[in-house]
């Protein structure tokens, strides 16, 4: 989603301010429009300052994220105000290291108001896009980078291909084209300065794999896709796995192909690996057993960006736990009224109560929260829209499964019980070994550095 449609020069800003409510007042005061002066701007600044008090917005990396829903005519309105020597509000310490204020105010009838939302977090949690705007030299300066990055316009690679990565490219469509292969996979994070493609492959849809969304590319129709994948493992091959199956939940991939994916070391500028994936076989306990050309058996309510969303916040949790120690978790997404009748809480609901705006995964700020609940007893039970309905529950589901391979516990068993029993997916987090694996229709796909089947 492009956002620089909703932002004009006068609101990206240097704030004069050295307080939270300062810099919010600034912003507000750029927004000169009918709507916002009806709706009063007092009134819009006191409610800022209150969402503040029920969860800070801001999101790390020197960047808070004020956001509020309101009346407008438009679907959102976007300010930006750059603050070099930070902020304090109300003695808080979490303040003193923003750098960037980003204002979204969207209208109350926005439908994707969360992807909107989303998409801003993940532009600005990449530290490379706030260095370029905080060093930005000028308000000039400062502005057309807000610009640039906003409308995911692509700065140049730091090189030229090199002969060995020319070679490599031209061997890959070789053998994509020999296998048969439908589609490429390209790892961008392969480049530290963006990938540059000097031919487009002829007879394959080229799917551009990114961590951030923030590598460059040259592309001039020689991309077809990029797919931004927030959570990589350190193992490629399990980036691989995770890059397959969202591209299968969008749409982008067929269950029925060879996919020929090109990569290399992170940050290394040089491709390294060629590997053909047969995406029936890896990737089986998606597909019916009766039919082989068949979507993922996913939940037909379960939206792809709901498991993206979930696979990243469960892939960060295996590789760096929570406060220093492993955790183990599960999370159980769609056919929710099924998975319900078969569970029982184990400790107070501790999203009751609570919005359905404010306990959606989708909600960037609620990945603290999630994880920080991870450490609960008993599973997360997510709608196929992503909105928590529960944490801390015990599974009883009737169809227990028989054998599992040894080494996985109580987790992985009630995963495996509960998608056999209903049309939902899970994904489970070993507290051991922080493995990832993800179980659907009782069977296992392991995700992330899962000794256990498969050829990653």
């Amino acid at each position: 989603m492009n956002l620089d449609r909703f932002i004009t020069a006068n609101r990206i800003i240097d704030l004069s301010s050295d307080d939270l409510t300062g810099a919010l007042r600034e912003l507000i005061g750029t927004c000169d429009f009918e709507e916002i002066a009806q709706y009063g701007k007092k009134r819009l600044l006191r409610e800022l300052l209150d969402r503040e008090q029920t969860m800070t917005t801001n999101l790390g990396n020197g960047v808070a994220l004020p956001h509020l829903r309101l009346p407008l005519k438009r679907r959102y309105l976007l300010a930006i105000g750059r603050c070099p020597r930070g902020l304090s509000h109300e003695g808080s310490e979490d303040y003193a290291d923003i750098r960037l204020v980003v204002l979204l105010l969207a209208s109350t009838t926005a439908r994707n108001y969360l992807n909107a939302l989303s998409t801003l977090a993940g532009t600005f949690q990449d530290q490379n896009q706030v260095r370029r705007l905080v060093e930005a030299e000028g308000i000039v300066s400062f502005r057309r980078e807000v610009r640039r990055i906003l409308s995911g316009e692509s700065r140049q690679p730091s090189g030229k291909p090199t002969r060995i990565n020319r070679l490599i490219l031209r061997e890959a469509e070789k053998i994509a084209n020999a296998t048969g292969c439908r589609s490429v996979l390209l790892f961008g994070d392969t480049f530290a300065g963006g990938i540059e493609l000097t031919d487009n492959f002829q007879s394959q849809r080229t799917l551009l794999i990114t961590r951030s969304g923030a590598e460059s590319v040259e592309t001039e129709g020689k991309v077809s896709e990029v797919l931004s994948i927030r959570a990589f493992s350190a193992n490629r091959m399990s980036q691989l796995r995770s890059a397959i199956l969202i591209g299968l939940t969008r749409g982008l991939l067929a269950p029925d192909e060879l996919v020929c994916c090109v990569g290399g070391l992170p940050q290394s500028n040089r491709f390294d690996t060629i590997l053909i994936v047969d995406v029936a076989r890896e990737f089986r306990a998606l597909f019916s057993s009766r039919e082989h050309a068949v979507p993922p058996t996913l939940p037909p309510t379960l939206r792809p960006e709901v498991l993206e969303r979930v696979l990243a916040i469960a892939t960060e949790l295996g590789m760096e736990g929570r406060e220093g120690r492993k955790v183990g978790c599960l999370f159980v997404l769609g056919d929710t009224q099924k998975v319900l009748e078969y569970s029982k809480p184990l400790v107070l609901n501790p999203f009751h109560g609570y919005r359905e705006e404010e306990r959606n995964v989708l909600n960037p700020f609620m990945d603290e929260t999630v994880k920080e609940f991870s450490s609960l007893d008993g599973a997360f039970i997510i709608r196929g829209n992503g909105v928590i309905e529960a944490a801390g529950t015990l599974l009883r589901a009737p169809d227990y499964p028989d054998l599992l391979p040894s080494g996985l516990g109580a987790r992985h068993a009630a995963a495996a019980a509960i998608t056999k029993s209903t049309r939902s997916v899970a994904i489970v987090v070993s507290e051991s070994t922080g493995q990832v694996t993800l179980f659907a229709d009782g069977d296992l796909v392991p995700l992330l550095g899962h000794p256990l089947g498969g050829n990653f």
